[in-house]
């Protein structure tokens, strides 16, 4: 059964970080609109360096398993804020919806910073004790 629980806990390592990934790319590409977005929803545009690292850098660290308890953990409280500032009026189109689409993404992270990586990350490679000091 860990196997079982390893290999799931790497296809969500895998299928979650696709759209920080994406949207990380997004604002590198369309770093002038997205900064004139964020400015005009009352985000300094001065932090879209800090959100491209965290989509872009924190999406690749999770699907690598890359401090994956602490990115995670930060990621849920990122996308909730992100919520609150980018998706809390409900009166415009799909906000509502948004909104409930980030506290679902939210619960996923905080799980995953909860349990873990799996045997299947970088973290568990760099834990492993080496086994010639195991035998001393």
């Amino acid at each position: 059964m860990k196997n079982f629980e390893d290999a799931g806990l790497l296809l969500a390592r895998i299928l979650m970080p696709v759209l920080f990934i994406t949207a990380g790319w997004g604002k590198i590409t369309g770093y002038a609109g997205t900064q004139q977005y964020m400015e005009v929803m009352g985000v300094p545009g001065f932090m879209l360096p800090l959100v491209i690292l965290l989509e872009l850098g924190g999406g690749l660290a999770i699907l690598f398993g890359f401090l994956t308890r602490f990115t995670a953990l930060f990621t849920a409280g990122f996308t909730i804020l992100t919520a609150l500032l980018f998706h809390s009026n409900f009166a415009e189109g799909v906000n509502q919806l948004m909104f409930i689409k980030n506290l679902t993404i939210a619960g996923g992270f905080l799980i995953l910073g909860l349990v873990g990586p799996s045997a299947y990350s970088i973290d568990r490679l760099i834990s492993k004790k080496p086994q010639a000091a195991l035998a001393h």
